[in-house]
């Protein structure tokens, strides 16, 4: 069987996990390790941001709420092609869903669509950007800053992509990555909450602390550190850190092999979406991505069952993606506030995502794409 996803190894976090817990004295959050990937992500950001490493990219959405202050009854559009968190980290402070469609080469919400439920109750703006890429940026952060609206990426898939020579996550006020197992650096279960506005620098590692300061008492800057604010645990082990740091070491890397995974895909695949029997994820003008995820769309929902069901059979473990929040039990108490979604109806049932891992071999990637060829021979 060839695996969806294979967590990257790179050579060196067992040793510095090792050094992490060898020195005795610091394996909970906010450690030595913790910092050099803070460090690390704010050099790879660029451009004055602030890094906190959290928990979770949950619990850095979950932040980012909490940091813009949001009411009961505010407004915030995100798509509906997306995972639970992304809604869970708003409506947990009260806020009124309103999900977008998507755009159909990309996945991603829809300018037209932010503008059509735009109203003035809407506080925030959440992009997703979906397998490492973008919509245009550029045009939705003028739109928010021309109504005063937050925008808050959730570019969990993102670490490594770029928007018209601007890495994603740069953006908005906030931004949140991930370091899932599932993602292309990764440290079993990790996140980071990036700060693009230095007004919310301190008060984002107060949040962080349980609400306390204890940061700014560790650094000397108060006597004893006390109960200031709302927040949770939200802090990385340092464990886990030191398994991030030799990931993020590596980052580049990694990024490039997926890459060239994604293109080759692309390549042997395209014969297929010439015929008309296939419609292949493609990178979009100004987009740099990072080989996150590969993705192709069959003709219908049955074509996909069909498809999953092969490839599955045949060894290859392919599988759909996110069920529109929409459609789902809790989702559905929103849906009159957003009216038909038929793109993101019609094609979240026909997407089929292929094994993608930043050491898959040449023959692997064969095997996949000789089994889609057969597939559509039979059929």
């Amino acid at each position: 069987m060839i695996p969806f996803n294979k967590p990257s190894m790179i050579g060196n976090e067992a040793d510095y996990i090792n050094q992490a817990v060898s020195k005795g004295h610091h394996i909970s959050g906010n450690g030595p390790f913790t910092k050099k990937c803070e460090h690390l992500l704010e050099a790879a950001l660029g451009g004055g941001c602030r890094v906190l490493l959290t928990t979770s990219c949950t619990s850095a959405l979950e932040m980012a709420a909490l940091l813009l202050d949001l009411q009961e009854g505010d407004e915030v559009i995100l798509p509906s092609f997306t995972f639970v968190s992304t809604a869970n980290a708003f409506l947990l402070r009260g806020c009124v869903l309103k999900f977008a469609d998507v755009d159909p080469d990309s996945m991603n919400i829809s300018l037209a669509e932010v503008e059509r439920l735009t109203t003035k109750e809407t506080k925030v703006i959440v992009p997703v950007h979906y397998g490492g890429v973008s919509c245009d940026m550029d045009a939705l952060k003028s739109f928010c800053a021309e109504r005063e609206i937050y925008l808050v990426e959730d570019a969990a898939q993102a670490l490594g992509s770029s928007y018209n020579g601007k890495p994603l996550g740069t953006f908005g006020e906030l931004a949140t990555f991930s370091f899932h197992e599932t993602k292309n650096i990764i440290c079993g279960e990790g996140g980071a909450l990036v700060i693009n506005d230095p007004k919310y620098f301190e008060r984002a590692e107060i949040i962080r602390e349980k609400g306390t300061n204890r940061s700014q008492f560790f650094r000397g800057q108060v006597d004893k550190y006390t109960w200031v604010d709302i927040g949770s645990s939200y802090v990385m082990s340092d464990m886990l850190a030191a398994y991030l740091f030799a990931q993020l070491e590596n980052m580049d890397e990694i990024n490039k092999l997926r890459e060239e995974a994604f293109s080759y895909y692309v390549e042997q695949l395209r014969p297929l979406e010439e015929q008309g029997l296939i419609k292949l994820q493609k990178h979009l003008p100004k987009t740099n991505g990072n080989g996150h995820l590969f993705y192709l769309l069959t003709q219908s929902s049955e074509q996909q069952k069909d498809m999953l069901e092969y490839l599955n059979e045949q060894g290859v473990n392919a599988v759909f993606h996110y069920l529109p929040l929409h459609t789902s039990n809790r989702g559905v108490q929103f849906s009159n506030l957003c009216g038909a979604l038929p793109i993101t109806e019609k094609q979240s049932y026909q997407l089929v995502r292929l094994p993608m891992y930043h050491k898959i071999s040449r023959d692997e990637l064969d095997q996949v794409i000789q089994t889609i060829y057969q597939f559509y021979k039979g059929s």
